[in-house]
């Protein structure tokens, strides 16, 4: 169908700010360019202002999940519990370059599914980057896995990806039905993303590391943040199972540690607050915007009506044509709106089990393909950029098209083995 002017208009704007995400002209920060495009596109009126200002209420819970879990990361790196990790993981590696990828992607593993993507990008990162100093290694290798893990293990669970509460809303399937669908799909994807991202890496995997570590003491704050962020995983695990929002229980474990550290310490807290990267939020709720802006346009309802006659022809063909539509999406447009959209699509469409499982799939692991596919590689994105490392759009392009399409398409396979 034609598309309006104000349509193109919307779709432009929303690209150009991607575009400046990734490449930062004139070293601009994210937020500057998501912020700035929702700005526009309200105020040109391509957006009506009740509904941008309604967008950004939509995200609060978002907003209150980065909070709690970048202030967790930061008490993390202030108060050393990084740097004693960093040393406990690069003296198990005892030299060995795979070993430490090995114990790195399990750990991407174990945050991811408990903690959630969002968290691996920024908890993990920062101290996956001082295990591979201390190691003196490459840090890059080891970086990749924090992006490429936290999205495909994002489906192991509910709360391994908030996406996932997105594209189902209130028809999440019980937590038995969720393991007996995606369970052999996560097994699928998170194998053939470690074996052909340990391929892609190989060269690097054989340079030889440190293996005279020097153990360190664990510090008392060290020890108190990392059980907070233990307690942290607790409270999702639970929040989850009551089917509860994620975000307050995350923003007050995270506040509740660093006020319980800080009075402990007889320290203020500001130097943990003015080291949060707060420019995150901003640069998330001009998403928000952007993405009422794509409902707005009509192409929910478009797609919606695509898959019902796709569906209606042949439930094989709607799993894999779903799975796929929503990965390519998802690096267009980010998985942000494609979950969104998703979930509107579900919710209008009635789609069978199968192919809404194909939807989230295709949401949750097709961010692997592009940098900015994904909320949590642009946190990635951030964080790796604060620990002064470059990856450039096209660098991860070029490693994303090796690592995504088979961990999609096995993922996928194993989705219709396991039946709807």
């Amino acid at each position: 169908m034609p598309f309006s002017d104000a349509t193109l208009a919307l779709w432009a704007i929303s690209a150009l700010a991607i575009v400046g995400i990734l490449l930062r002209p004139g070293n601009l920060p994210e937020y500057v360019w998501a912020g700035g495009a929702a700005l526009l596109v309200t105020a040109t009126g391509l957006i009506p202002w009740q509904a941008a200002l309604g967008a950004v209420g939509k995200g609060l819970d978002v907003y209150l999940f980065l909070i709690g879990m970048m202030v967790l990361a930061e008490l993390a790196r202030q108060q050393g519990l990084f740097d004693w990790l960093a040393m406990v993981a690069a003296r198990h590696a005892r030299g060995s370059a795979r070993r430490l990828f090995d114990l790195v992607f399990l750990v991407g593993i174990l945050v991811t599914v408990f903690l959630s993507n969002d968290a691996t990008a920024v908890v993990l990162t920062p101290a996956v980057y001082a295990a591979a100093k201390a190691a003196g290694a490459r840090p890059l290798p080891y970086l990749f896995i924090c992006a490429f893990i936290a999205n495909a293990a994002s489906f192991v669970l509910p709360i391994s990806n908030p996406a996932n509460l997105v594209v189902y809303g209130s028809q999440m399937p019980p937590l038995l039905d969720w393991l007996r669908q995606f369970t052999l799909p996560s097994v699928a994807a998170i194998a053939l993303t470690y074996l052909v991202l340990r391929f892609t890496q190989r060269d690097a995997l054989r340079q030889p590391l440190r293996a005279d570590i020097p153990a360190q003491p664990l510090g008392a704050g060290a020890r108190l943040t990392g059980l907070g962020i233990l307690l942290t995983a607790l409270v999702l695990m639970l929040a989850s199972a009551f089917n509860a929002d994620l975000g307050l229980p995350t923003f007050v474990a995270g506040l509740a540690t660093a006020a319980g550290i800080h009075l402990r310490q007889r320290i203020s807290p500001m130097p943990v607050l003015r080291h949060v990267a707060w420019g995150v939020l901003p640069m998330v709720a001009g998403l928000f915007v952007l993405v009422e802006g794509l409902a707005l346009s009509g192409a929910i309802d478009a797609l919606a009506r695509a898959l019902v006659q796709l569906a209606s022809q042949s439930a094989g063909q709607s799993l894999w044509g779903a799975g796929i539509v929503s990965a390519l999406a998802s690096n267009l447009i980010n998985n942000l709106p494609a979950g969104l959209i998703a979930g509107s699509v579900g919710q209008i469409a009635h789609l069978p089990a199968q192919t809404t499982g194909a939807l989230l799939i295709g949401v949750d692991l097709g961010p692997n393909l592009s940098i900015t596919g994904s909320l949590a590689t642009l946190l990635w994105l951030i964080a790796v950029r604060r620990e002064g490392q470059h990856v450039s759009g096209l660098a991860f392009l070029k490693l994303g098209a090796l690592v995504m399409p088979p961990a999609l398409l096995g993922a996928l396979l194993a989705l219709a083995l396991a039946g709807g």
